[in-house]
Parts: structure tokens; sequence; C-alpha cells
């Protein structure tokens, strides 16, 4: 037998974590929306991470999500339905608008984002977990990121 038929089956999860960037963001600003946005779904969902990590000299390692991030990319208004979408099927969600950018804090940033009505948010980042479906369908028009 080869390794190829002894490697384990991959594995299919029954949930889709995804985060959708708007298109007209620099390098940096999508490296940082994604961090940001991927750090709430742990909380809300902590079925998503998974066990702690460990190198071979036992040296410990902080626990990560079990399964992949899908990282898409969008228009403004591609993202503005996609938070609709998740509003509406009522999928475990974070947020990160283009205030967010002239922030340096927790507090800062909580406060920018009450200071706006939900249909008013200059949305760039939007991170939802669900199942697989219903993520697909909250995404639909994104593409994925290159």
């Amino acid at each position: 037998m080869t390794d190829r038929e002894n490697a384990p089956a991959p594995v299919r999860f029954d949930t889709k974590i995804a985060v959708l960037l708007r298109d007209d963001l620099q390098t940096w600003q999508r490296l940082n929306v994604t961090a940001f946005l991927v750090s709430g779904l742990g909380t809300e969902a902590p079925e998503v991470i998974g066990e702690p990590y460990a190198d071979a000299d036992d040296t410990p390692y902080l626990r990560m999500f079990r399964q992949p991030v899908l990282v898409f990319e969008g228009s403004k208004e591609t993202i503005t339905a996609a938070h609709g979408r998740a509003l509406a099927r009522a999928l475990p969600r974070a947020v990160f608008t283009s205030d967010l950018f002239t922030t340096g804090n927790d507090v800062d940033n909580r406060a920018a984002v009450r200071a706006v009505r939900r249909d008013d948010l200059d949305l760039v980042g939007l991170a939802v977990h669900g199942p697989r479906n219903a993520v697909d369908k909250v995404f639909k028009g994104a593409r994925m990121h290159p």
C-alpha cells in the first residue's frame, strides 16, 4: 500500500468559517481586518476551537481553529448584502467598519460601531460561522480572495 492509500480520509466539516473583505482595502488592512474578525468567532462558537498544540519537545502552543477559514472579497454592495443575509439567518458574525482604522483600542472600536446605525455601517469586513450551505448563501456574489 502507498502512503496515499493509508492516508486518512479528508475531513468535511458541517460548518464553515468565512471572512468577506471589501475589495478596495490595502494589503495591510486586509490582514488586520481578517485577524480582528476571526478573533471574535471562537468566543461565540467555542466548538470551532481545537485542542492545544505541542511540539516534539513538549513546548505548548495555543489552540487554533479546528477547521479552515475561507477568505473572500467583494464590493461594498456585496458586503452590505452579505451582512443583511447573515442577520436574517441569525449567524454568529463579527464586523469591521472603516471607522476602526482610526481607533486604537477596544473601547474606541466598540464606541465607533455603536455610534452608527446598522444600515449606515461602512463595512469593510464581515466574518460568519454556520452551516456550510447557510454561509454559502450569505456570501453569494463574493469571490475567493486571490
